[in-house]
């Protein structure tokens, strides 16, 4: 193991066309099959479908969707004498931006659509309001987290 200095993250820079981070962390997670240049239209295409439905800002809403779909508490895998407990961590936004992410572009593949530019859109203005799967999926991560509180005190790195 090497004693020098960590490696800086490299991180998502910002999107040429609306010069936002939000609109290029997806492009890397859209993507099936390595098509790398279509998943950069998805994005550019929800966003300008979200423009065209709203009528106002339409990098607010994406925002939002992230900030609603962005998890407070997780649980992990803590092992002790040989049984397994889910511990609950608390999440800081910082942390919890990649598991929204992952989650804001894995809920569009399950809703009834035509292409993944308008069930983007979609899933994000219903997260932005505080329904859709992600957003369900991020609550049902809580309530596991909140049922295992009792394990608590059993911290992950003591």
């Amino acid at each position: 193991m090497s004693r020098r200095s960590n490696a800086g993250s490299a991180g998502a820079g910002a999107d040429p066309i609306y010069r936002n981070r939000l609109v290029n962390m997806p492009v890397c997670r859209v993507p099936r099959n390595g098509k790398k240049s279509l998943a950069y239209g998805i994005p550019h295409s929800a966003v300008r479908n979200i423009g065209r439905e709203t009528r106002n800002n339409p990098l607010s809403v994406p925002r939002q969707a992230i900030h609603k779909v962005t998890p407070d508490a997780t649980v992990r895998a803590r092992r002790l004498s040989g049984s397994t407990y889910q511990v609950p961590t608390e999440m800081g936004s910082a942390r919890g931006k990649a598991p929204a992410i992952r989650r804001s572009s894995w809920a569009p593949r399950k809703r009834p659509a035509r292409d993944m530019a308008s069930k983007s859109s979609l899933e994000s203005m219903d997260a932005a309001r505080d329904s859709g799967n992600a957003v369900r999926k991020k609550e049902e991560t809580r309530r596991v987290a909140e049922a295992n509180r009792a394990f608590a005190n059993f911290r992950l790195y003591q």
